[in-house]
């Protein structure tokens, strides 16, 4: 029961994200934006304080690497562009399907997994995974949104209104 309560909540959250970053697309980009969520995120991190969530070395190398394989894809379909004299992330149409496939595959590995590892360890696990994801796309973000806005790499579409 409580694996599939946890599956819907995840599942719940993540569709609120993908709405989130759909909007947020539309309003300029700022280091803010961009540094902000994995910093909101680290204060999961404070779930390791009790033992039951607490994974083993193994299990966070594991983690970690999945988290970073799924960054990939995500630092792939982010790109900005200018317009108006400021910096938008540029919707890709990839993106979403991106999101929603890693989500299935989270999704399957969370059911898969949880019949031979402890709910509180997966749930570290999974956390873990998401953090690896999240903090080397941000990190490729700031990147290139800072070359962009020193003007080191060409934008992909200039507009001026």
């Amino acid at each position: 029961m409580n694996t599939i309560l946890s599956t819907i909540i995840a599942v719940c959250m993540a569709l609120v994200v993908i709405v989130i970053r759909m909007k947020a697309a539309k309003k300029p980009s700022s280091v803010k934006k961009i540094v902000l969520p994995p910093i909101f995120m680290s204060t999961g991190a404070l779930m390791f304080l009790f033992p039951e969530f607490r994974v083993s070395p193994l299990q966070i190398v594991e983690a970690l690497s999945v988290g970073a394989i799924f960054s990939i894809f995500l630092i792939k379909t982010s790109k900005f562009e200018i317009r108006d004299n400021d910096i938008y992330l540029k919707r890709s149409k990839a993106f979403v399907f991106i999101l929603l496939g890693l989500l299935a595959i989270r999704v399957i590995l969370k059911l898969v997994l949880s019949t031979s590892i402890d709910i509180g360890e997966l749930t570290g696990m999974f956390w873990l995974l998401a953090f690896g994801m999240i903090v080397p796309w941000r990190v490729a973000m700031y990147l290139k949104y800072k070359k962009l806005e020193s003007g080191t790499i060409p934008p992909t579409i200039k507009t001026t209104v």
